[in-house]
């Protein structure tokens, strides 16, 4: 199973982003998403950035994974989600 994931655009050469998630750099091809600017968090899958998400979702996604993952519940520490 493959999944996307979320990151931030650091920087955009021509249709290619470096982009950075949990400190970790890398390419990603913008051809499917050309709006992409520099400082928006898209969704990566295989390579390629699919859309753009609000920094708020990250947020979510990342408290619902560390909760899975074992973590004290967070989601609720995030205001305005119950």
């Amino acid at each position: 199973m493959c999944l996307a994931f979320p990151a931030k655009v650091l920087e955009i050469e021509g249709d290619l982003a470096t982009v950075e998630r949990s400190g970790v750099k890398r390419k990603a091809s913008l051809m499917l998403l050309p709006e992409a600017r520099v400082g928006d968090y898209v969704l990566i899958h295989a390579g390629f950035a699919m859309q753009v998400v609000d920094e708020r979702e990250v947020q979510i996604r990342d408290a619902l994974v560390a909760e899975m993952n074992g973590l004290p519940r967070t989601v609720e520490n995030l205001s305005g989600v119950s």
